[in-house]
């Protein structure tokens, strides 16, 4: 995994609450063997029409957002099913940062295992940031060290993160890399044992 510690992005603004792992990735999309190659099929049936074409009034169709790598919604970003391919659809489609009032819990963990950064602000924050990501581009950054997210007027909102998570994205560990810090207890403790 990338390490992340700061983003620096325009936000892209889902104004959608209830978001889950089907509108995230559709089912027919999960056949798929690798992690990488789903970020085509992010929001699908919300990014095309049912005859393909693409459906111009959704955000991630508005050629303004289109390098963004902060994604805001609102509460209970990535509920329903437990798929893992939602966050990996998130990370190649090229978000870093989900910011939301609240997350399903198993899509919440699955971020940190995927090297993407869930960001919990309170309702009015993530309406805020909306609002000003719809009125126009609003750019963020996203400082993980500091736990702050300050946009490009000023205003800055500070979110919370167990130290386990930060300390896995700031290395870009995922948990076989956070074993091997341990390789040499484990090797003394088998040599012990053996």
């Amino acid at each position: 995994m990338k390490p992340i510690n700061e983003v620096r992005s325009v936000l892209t603004p889902l104004d959608h609450k209830n978001v889950d792992t089907d509108q995230i990735i559709s089912k027919e999309f999960l056949k798929r063997i690798e992690r990488t190659g789903f970020g085509k099929y992010l929001f699908y049936h919300w990014r095309y029409n049912a005859d393909g074409s693409v459906n111009e009034k959704f955000v991630l169709n508005d050629e303004r957002f289109k390098d963004s790598t902060i994604l805001v919604a609102h509460d209970n970003f990535g509920c329903g099913s437990s798929r893992e391919h939602a966050p990996w659809a998130i990370l190649d489609y090229g978000f870093q940062v989900v910011i939301a009032p609240s997350f399903a819990d198993i899509f919440h963990n699955n971020c940190f295992k995927n090297g993407i950064l869930p960001i919990r602000l309170s309702v009015g924050e993530v309406e805020e940031l909306l609002a000003k990501g719809k009125a126009a581009p609003y750019a963020l950054e996203v400082n993980l060290e500091q736990q702050t997210v300050r946009g490009e007027d000023g205003k800055t909102y500070s979110f919370t993160i167990d130290p386990y998570y930060k300390q896995m994205l700031l290395n870009g560990w995922d948990e076989i890399s956070l074993t091997f810090q341990y390789e040499e207890h484990i090797a003394a403790y088998e040599q012990q044992h053996a």
